[in-house]
């Protein structure tokens, strides 16, 4: 039998095609989600682009049957009807004082269910508390995942250690020309493309990096970045992927202390002369639920609290490069001049990406259509590096499952254009590693 899917307004902010993602069961839109969604249709962020194009998709839809048994969505989808407002019912009245637009919604959902004895409703929801509000009531409830990693935990890491390699494998990478044929390495597993490899024999060991249209097993000599020296092999591999001009698309995950955005914008900073600018811009994502507006002064102050991580870490690239030359007024010029660009993600929105360095810090806050709009968005000679921790969520509607750097790693592993490296051992000081294992 065929299920109805009560949709919340976060489901379609979320993703603006989830109309198509329930097969051929039927969707019912409360009346109320699409008065939220008239709140969202002006702006420039994700989230009200989504709002603007349900819409746009609904009316294209409508016709005299959208409040009467709903309307063919089409290509072997169910249907799709607005619900209107009905009176709320004693279950609702006893449970909940304040009648906010959630328990409107909520309402519409439970006698959806109750006029079908709570059969085949389903109310979709990416809001934990309204689930939670909504099964205290008897409704079946789902957070919507249309995309999303099955097993965090079971990520694609981007290296792998190999032992007992044969010395002879071992020594013919320390040769010109520093690379072997992959058949060498006698392993039936197949490697991903830019995958890294810890080689090891006893005492001896070496780092190198898989490359699949020639099938050859490369060396990654020793790198230092702006005066950024790795410290262990996982920043390595990070420096070796972002440095290389064959790759246009990497993503580096881990705790924090691990090095990822110092990593990045000092390779970024090292290989500047090949691109135009440097974009370095992180989603906005306000504590306590406070938007920007809250905060007081200009929008410059309003961001600082939000950009002040990268500027951090800006500052210790810029006194390795005073200790190195005596220099420290080089980053402060090529910010002056627009070199160095550090934004949040909403303000890239129409810029060109072409012949850019592009970072973009804490990924995990970005949902899988923001990841791929700004992927889509980049131009001839652009690379781009997304940086997070998949398992630290500040988003309220994303976890480690559905947040948009976990979906790149997963769907992009194998690609020639890409490269993931997970870092895992935090270099910010033992105090701050010591914390991280046992706090």
């Amino acid at each position: 039998m065929k299920k109805i899917f009560i949709l919340d307004t976060n489901v379609i902010l979320h993703d603006s095609g989830c109309m198509h993602q329930f097969k051929d069961n039927n969707i019912s839109i409360p009346i109320t989600v699409i008065e939220e969604l008239d709140k969202f249709k002006k702006g420039n962020n994700v989230i009200n682009c989504n709002a603007r194009d349900f819409l746009r998709s609904l009316d294209a839809l409508s016709g005299d049957k959208i409040l009467n048994g709903g309307v063919p969505i089409g290509n072997g989808d169910g249907k799709i009807s607005i619900a209107l407002e009905t009176p709320l019912s004693d279950k609702i009245k006893a449970n909940f004082n304040m009648i906010t637009p959630d328990i409107r919604i909520l309402n519409t959902a439970y006698n959806i269910a109750l006029k079908n004895d709570f059969k085949h409703v389903i109310f979709v929801t990416k809001d934990v508390n309204l689930r939670l509000r909504a099964r205290s009531i008897g409704l079946t409830t789902e957070n919507y995942n249309s995309k999303y990693v099955e097993n965090p935990s079971d990520i694609y890491t981007g290296q792998q250690v190999l032992e007992d390699v044969r010395e002879d494998v071992l020594d013919g990478l320390f040769q010109k020309p520093y690379e072997i044929e992959f058949s060498k390495l006698g392993i039936d597993n197949p490697l991903y493309a830019n995958e890294n490899m810890i080689l090891k024999n006893g005492s001896k060991s070496a780092l190198a990096c898989f490359d699949e249209s020639s099938r050859m097993i490369r060396r990654i000599p020793p790198i230092v970045c702006c005066g950024v020296k790795p410290r262990n092999s996982e920043q390595i591999f990070a420096l070796n992927a972002m440095s290389n001009p064959d790759i246009s698309l990497v993503t580096l995950s881990g705790k924090a202390g691990t090095g990822k955005t110092l990593l990045a914008l000092a390779a970024a900073l090292e290989n500047k002369r090949s691109y135009r600018q440097i974009f370095i811009a992180r989603p906005v994502v306000p504590l306590s639920n406070k938007d920007l507006g809250y905060l007081p002064g200009d929008v410059a102050s309003k961001l600082d609290p939000y950009m002040q991580p990268l500027y951090d870490n800006l500052s210790v690239i810029q006194n390795n490069i005073r200790e190195k030359n005596g220099n420290g007024k080089k980053i402060a010029e090529l910010i002056e001049e627009e070199k160095i660009v550090i934004t949040p993600i909403s303000y890239i929105r129409g810029r060109s990406i072409v012949k850019v360095f592009f970072i973009v810090d804490e990924a995990q806050n970005l949902t899988p259509h923001e990841v791929k709009t700004i992927i889509t968005r980049a131009g001839e000679g652009t690379k781009i590096v997304f940086t997070g921790d998949i398992f630290q969520i500040d988003h309220p509607y994303l976890d480690s499952q559905t947040n948009g750097l976990a979906f790149i790693i997963e769907k992009m592993k194998g690609q020639k254009l890409y490269a993931h490296i997970n870092l895992e051992k935090g270099e910010r000081s033992e105090l701050a590693e010591l914390a991280s294992k046992i706090l």
